[in-house]
């Protein structure tokens, strides 16, 4: 079996960490994502609903490569 899916999955848990880890720290620290002060709820419920995707996406990764061993 070709090692294609096992990168793709591993590629996709990758991605997922990064997304939450800049999520968090805009919740933490204010940045990447923060910008002006008028927007802070919106960005406050956009971080939330990134960490919940990108656990979700990691579940499923992780999920996927326990299936592919």
């Amino acid at each position: 079996m070709s090692d294609a899916p096992k990168k793709m999955v591993v590629g996709s848990m990758v991605v997922a960490g990064l997304i939450a880890l800049a999520a968090i720290s805009d919740l933490v620290i204010g940045v990447p994502f923060s910008g002006n002060e008028s927007g802070k709820t919106h960005t406050f419920l956009m971080d939330i609903m990134f960490i919940i995707s990108a656990a979700i996406v990691g579940y499923l990764a992780w999920d996927a490569y326990r299936e592919l061993r």
